[in-house]
C-alpha cells in the first residue's frame, strides 16, 4: 500500500508532496520523552518513591508511600509525554493547505503515535531485562526460584539450632513447603494429607514435637495467606497506577502536540531557551 500523501496549496507551488506521518519528527519526541521519563524515575526512586517498591520492602508499605509514588509516575507521564508530543507537534513539516480542525488533528496523531512509539520502545527495555538469566538452572525449582515471596515465613517455619546434613536437600524441603502451601491458599484449602506431610518435613527438620510442628504449620499458612494478599494487592496498585499515567500521558502528548503545530505555525519563539535576563531586583524576565 502506498504511503498516504497531502498536498497543500504551498506543496503544489513549489512541487512538494508533504507525507501524512513525519517520523523523524515523532522519532524526536519518542528520544526525548523516553530520557525525561527514565531521569524523573530514576530520581523518584532515590526518593523512595519507586513504581515497583515506594518503600525499603513491600511488607511495611503503606498507603501514603503507594499514592506518593502513583502522583510521581503521574507527573513523571505528564511531563515526559508532554514534553515528547509538543516537540512532535512543533518540528514536523508545517501543512498550511486545510482546514484548522485538520491541522490540529495531525498534529494530535503526531504526538499520539511519537506516545505509542516512546511505550513500546520502554516495554521492551522491561521485558529484556525481565529475562532470567541463561544459566539459571529452572529445572530445580527451590524456594529462592519458585516463591520468594514466602522466604521469610519458610524461615520461620524451618527455624531450629540443628545444622541442615544437607544444605541440597535443606532448599529441596524448603520448595516442596512454599509450593505445598500456596497450593493449599486456593479456595478449597489445603488437602489433609498434604498438611500431614508438612508437618512431618517439619517435625524432621527442626526435631519439634507433632503438636509445636502443627502450630508452626497453621501459622506459616495464616501469615502466608497474608502475605500474598498484600502482594497481590500491591501488584493491582501497581498495575493501576502504570495504566493511569500511560493514559494521562496519552492525553498529555496529544494536546502537548497541538500546541506544538499552534506554536509552529504561529512562528512563537521561546525566549527563555536563549537566555535568562535578571534585572538589579534579580527577577527572571
Amino acid at each position: 500500500m502506498a504511503t498516504r500523501t497531502l498536498e497543500s496549496d504551498a506543496a503544489v507551488d513549489t512541487g512538494l508532496v508533504r507525507a501524512y506521518i513525519d517520523w523523524s519528527a515523532i522519532a524526536a519526541g519518542a528520544i526525548v520523552a523516553g530520557a525525561v521519563s527514565f531521569i524523573l524515575i530514576s530520581f523518584g526512586s532515590s526518593l523512595g518513591l519507586s513504581v515497583s517498591s515506594p518503600s525499603s520492602t513491600w511488607r511495611d508499605t503503606s498507603a501514603a508511600l503507594a499514592v506518593a509514588g502513583g502522583l510521581w509516575l503521574l507527573l513523571t507521564a505528564l511531563a515526559s509525554f508532554g514534553l515528547g508530543g509538543y516537540l512532535s507537534g512543533r518540528l514536523r513539516a508545517s501543512w498550511r493547505g486545510g482546514a484548522t480542525d485538520e491541522v490540529a488533528f495531525r498534529d494530535g496523531v503526531h504526538g499520539l503515535v511519537a506516545w505509542g512509539l516512546a511505550v513500546l520502545l520502554a516495554g521492551g527495555l522491561t521485558l529484556a531485562a525481565a529475562k532470567p538469566s541463561a544459566t539459571a538452572d529452572l529445572t530445580k525449582p527451590n524456594s529462592a526460584t519458585a516463591e520468594p515471596l514466602l522466604a521469610f515465613e519458610l524461615d520461620r517455619l524451618f527455624r531450629s539450632d540443628r545444622t541442615p546434613a544437607d544444605p541440597a536437600t535443606d532448599s529441596e524441603l524448603r520448595g516442596q513447603a512454599a509450593r505445598i502451601i500456596t497450593s493449599g491458599l486456593g479456595h478449597s484449602g489445603m488437602a489433609a494429607d498434604d498438611r500431614a506431610y508438612l508437618v512431618r518435613l517439619v517435625q524432621s527438620r527442626t526435631g519439634l514435637t507433632q503438636a509445636d510442628a502443627e502450630t508452626r504449620v497453621n501459622q506459616a499458612v495464616s501469615e502466608a495467606g497474608q502475605a500474598i494478599a498484600r502482594a497481590r494487592g500491591a501488584a493491582v496498585l501497581l498495575g493501576f497506577m502504570v495504566a493511569a499515567s500511560l493514559a494521562i500521558g496519552l492525553v498529555a502528548a496529544w494536546l502537548a502536540a497541538q500546541i506544538g503545530g499552534e506554536h509552529r505555525d504561529n512562528a512563537v519563539s521561546h525566549v527563555f531557551w536563549r537566555r535568562w535576563e535578571v534585572d538589579r531586583f534579580f527577577l527572571i524576565r
